[in-house]
């Protein structure tokens, strides 16, 4: 293991060095005293570990095809951005837009999320993006889903506030959000329905659910011990009218 002191490091310059020794062929990487440096882990490819102590700035992993980021704190927004595979877990929040566009790999978020997470989350063929929150979300979750797989916990929820926010599935056109508990009916866009889950989606959850627990360290029979609701898109093509004359 290679440690890094990045403490009042520019960005740019932590961004090569972690890059440098990925090409050279490390395989794991410990990034102390981070605060705020933004870019770590993007477009990095291969099979290396990062493991952070501190809150890392924006755009993390965005483009990472293959490594694992575990932040040992809080991220910040747009964690994933068009990420195409590998993996993200976070000991804490996260902020907004996680997971934009994200094509393949997986995210894992112990506590909550913010806004317009999984928005333009797609897949194709076997590659699939999977997120997994393990608090509430805010608005917009889901927006313009195309694709791909998200996992709404709600856990230690003592507040009593809504699992997720307003306009939950806006524009979602593909992929599926399971929801453990329910959301309120006001809570949904008019473009996705709640369905019953079969044994399909029971195969697909329930190891999501499980990876999720030995990350955090959660019960995992206790996580499931409350049904789960699953969102679906009522159409393909949700806005295919406006462009019909």
């Amino acid at each position: 293991m290679v440690s890094i002191d990045a403490n009042e490091m520019h960005y740019k310059v932590l961004n090569e060095k972690i890059q440098a020794l990925a090409s050279q062929g490390e395989k794991h990487l410990e990034l102390q005293n981070v605060c705020g440096q933004k870019f770590i882990g993007d477009g990095l490819q291969g099979n290396v570990k990062i493991d952070i102590y501190g809150i890392p700035g924006n755009d993390m992993a965005a483009f990472m095809d293959g490594p694992e980021i575990e932040v040992h704190c809080n991220g910040q927004d747009s964690i994933g951005n068009t990420m195409n595979a590998g993996k993200v877990v976070i000991h804490g929040h996260a902020g907004d837009v996680i997971g934009y566009a994200m094509r393949g790999g997986k995210i894992f978020i112990r506590d909550g999320v913010g806004y317009r997470v999984g928005i333009h989350m797609k897949a194709y063929q076997d590659n699939v993006p999977y997120i997994v929150i393990g608090g509430n979300a805010c608005n917009f979750f889901g927006e313009y889903m195309a694709g791909g797989v998200m996992v709404l916990l709600g856990l230690n929820n003592a507040d009593g506030n809504p699992i997720a926010g307003d306009y939950v599935g806006s524009g979602m056109h593909g992929g599926v959000i399971y929801i453990r508990g329910d959301v309120e009916d006001r809570l949904l866009a008019r473009d996705v329905k709640k369905v019953e889950l079969d044994a399909e989606d029971k195969a697909r959850l329930e190891p999501l659910v499980k990876e999720y627990c030995q990350h955090f360290g959660c019960d995992y029979n206790k996580v499931m011990s409350k049904p789960f609701i699953k969102l679906v898109p009522k159409s393909a093509r949700p806005y295919g009218n406006m462009y019909v004359s």
